[in-house]
């Protein structure tokens, strides 16, 4: 594989990886709600 190629399958790697980091962060921060159903009964939070 000439030099290029190299520098190409680097940069698509590297876009993934940004890719892939902005997906999981948006998919931690978007609001949302629990609920718990315990012995101590139901509860529900915001998050």
């Amino acid at each position: 594989m000439n030099r290029n190629g190299l520098y190409l399958v680097i940069a698509l790697l590297a876009v993934a990886v940004v890719g892939l980091g902005i997906y999981v962060y948006q998919e931690e921060t978007k609001p949302g709600v629990e609920i718990k159903i315990g012995q101590d009964g139901v509860s529900v939070q915001e998050n």
